[in-house]
């Protein structure tokens, strides 16, 4: 197991290590500016042992002249270092975003994978607050606990003890912080998490929510997971919280506690009273990082918790090497015994398919619902790799291709359309930043949809939302046609393409699948209506993910096949619907 998520880890220390100069120089930083820390307690030691007993203001003006430039200079550096952790965090995220994207987008390619949110980008954010966040200071700090105790020694090594033993106590109890809130916050994540999927998911269907009176029964639903959200917050934040209150007020306590036995060993003769101000405020910078880094602890394992999901996400789905260019493909896709098992069951999706659809023609794939007909589509496009079997176009595996350029190669028109926010324009233009306007509108009149757009009050600059409602199923679909047409394809692959569409844009349609066929491209469509298959040569029946007859159009509808039965039932409906 941990050879499998070793890649994704060594990306993010990769991307880690081009910040290594920058943590250099933070750590140079830090070296100065605690240093400097020790300004203070030794500016007090002069002024009580040296200043009050020789009454000299000359004595006094030069050392608060010298202890003012240097809190100035440490006030630089420490502004300085908390800048270029700001900017480790921003490179870092510079770094992985992107890839971090490219794997969400392959994790959603899964179906049952892609209802959950990008939380890959979300962890990014969390790492990006921690190096924001004072608590990083705290980590470069920390180790100079020990230096100042040390300090403290040599003023007395009472004093050193108590130090010491003050420390030891708060990092038990950071320890014991990471222990016992460790589970409790990753339960209270995981339960937020799912109120927000599912607060996200009624929002996408309110329209069945509302039309069909869940709105009570979904606000339910939603109110008791964040209830448990809110419970298991609540009980991660108490525990949290108890350390925090705990060491902010035992480090106040040793303070205290360095003054009354400072002041003893003074009434003792053994300490002089500016050694027991300046060990009192070394303590307080000593412990000061310890109780930051408790304080903070939450955000330290919610990023931990972060960089493990990422190393994770990032092994699970690699990045797609780019196969060599090859030139312009021939419209022949060559489907030889392909099968497909489900992942989990290895039941059979798709069994022993096998067809050839050549330059010029079109072939319908045609069967009941869940027959199999969107998932051989998706695999056709390469979006699904087979068990067995492969899917060839112009002669070349898919994979010789590559993902972009088989975008560019088969323009596809899938079953749920999505028009991303943007103009229709750049919409067909499929979100280009430097769109081809001479393309869009090409495109369009080939899917016979530039009618239509010009209809519209901005035409093609019409802004799309989604959800706003002000395009129909149809418009929204003979535009995701143009957007297919956008890159001039050598094949379409259309699953349901008439599903919205009235008789004038089934009309529409099929003129635009003849006119691409005049050109010697290829078509497959998957259907179940009629008016789908009026431009077909060859008909394919699919029952139960394997092939039952495959032949001519009018050969395969006329044929008695028993397993095509039901198939030529629902034409037959729909036809005389």
């Amino acid at each position: 197991m941990a050879n499998e998520f070793i890649s994704g880890f060594r990306e993010l220390k990769n991307a880690r290590r081009e910040n290594l100069h920058l943590f250099g120089i933070v750590f140079v930083f830090s070296v100065f500016v605690n240093i400097l820390m020790l300004t203070g307690p030794l500016f007090m030691l002069q002024v009580y042992d040296r200043v009050l007993g020789s009454r000299s203001e000359e004595t006094l003006v030069a050392l608060f002249a010298l202890v003012a430039l240097l809190f100035f200079l440490m006030g630089v550096l420490d502004y300085a270092r908390s800048r270029l952790m700001v900017r480790i965090g921003a490179r870092f995220q510079k770094a992985i975003s992107l890839r971090v994207f490219k794997a969400e987008l392959l994790k959603a390619k899964h179906p049952k994978l892609r209802a959950q949110a990008a939380e890959g980008l979300r962890d990014i954010e969390t790492m990006q607050a921690l190096t924001n966040s004072p608590a990083t200071m705290a980590i470069f700090d920390v180790p100079w606990a020990p230096v100042f105790i040390f300090a403290i020694f040599i003023f007395h090594p009472i004093l050193g003890w108590l130090a010491l033993g003050g420390g030891a106590t708060l990092i038990v109890f950071a320890i014991l912080n990471n222990v016992l809130t460790r589970r409790r916050t990753i339960e209270m994540q995981s339960t937020s998490i799912k109120a927000q999927s599912f607060a996200e998911e009624s929002r996408q269907a309110v329209e069945i929510v509302s039309s069909q009176g869940l709105v009570s029964v979904v606000q339910n639903r939603w109110l008791q997971m964040k209830d448990l959200s809110l419970e298991k917050g609540v009980r991660a934040s108490d525990w949290t919280g108890f350390f925090t209150t705990f060491s902010k007020a035992f480090r106040i306590f040793l303070q205290s506690a360095m003054l009354a036995v400072g002041a003893w060993l003074v009434l003792q003769g053994e300490l002089t009273a500016g050694a027991m101000i300046a060990g009192s405020i070394l303590l307080g910078r000593a412990l000061a990082p310890i109780e930051q880094t408790i304080g903070q602890w939450a955000l330290f394992q919610k990023s931990i918790a972060g960089w493990n999901a990422l190393g994770i996400l990032l092994s699970k789905h690699p990045e797609e090497e780019t196969p060599m260019q090859l030139p312009r493909p021939e419209a022949r896709l060559t489907v030889n015994a392909v099968n497909l098992l489900a992942e989990e069951t290895r039941s059979p999706i798709l069994s022993g398919i096998s067809f050839e659809l050549n330059p010029g023609e079109a072939l319908g794939i045609i069967g009941k619902s869940g027959s199999g007909k969107s998932t051989l589509a998706k695999t056709a496009l390469g979006l699904i790799a087979p068990t067995t079997g492969e899917i060839r176009l112009g002669g070349a595996t898919l994979a010789q291709y590559g993902p972009e350029a088989i975008g560019s190669h088969i323009g596809y028109l899938p079953q749920e359309l999505t028009l991303f926010d943007g103009t229709i324009a750049e919409n067909i233009a499929r979100m280009s930043q430097e769109p081809n306007e001479e393309q869009v509108v090409k495109s369009a009149i080939a899917a016979n949809a530039h009618e239509l757009i010009l209809a519209l009050p901005e035409g093609y600059q019409t802004v799309i939302r989604r959800g706003d409602g002000q395009l129909s199923g149809g418009q929204k679909q003979r535009i995701a046609l143009a957007r297919a047409l956008y890159t001039d394809p050598v094949l379409l692959v259309l699953d349901e393409p008439n599903s919205a569409l009235d008789a004038e844009g089934s009309d529409a349609l099929n003129r635009a699948i003849r006119d691409f066929k005049s050109t010697g491209r290829s078509v497959l469509i998957m259907t179940h209506r009629p008016t789908a298959i009026t431009e077909c040569d060859t008909l394919a029946i699919v029952d139960q993910g394997a092939i039952r007859s495959f032949g001519p159009r009018d050969e395969v509808l006329r044929s008695g096949v028993r397993n095509a039965t039901a198939v030529q039932s629902t034409l037959v409906k729909e036809a005389a619907y």
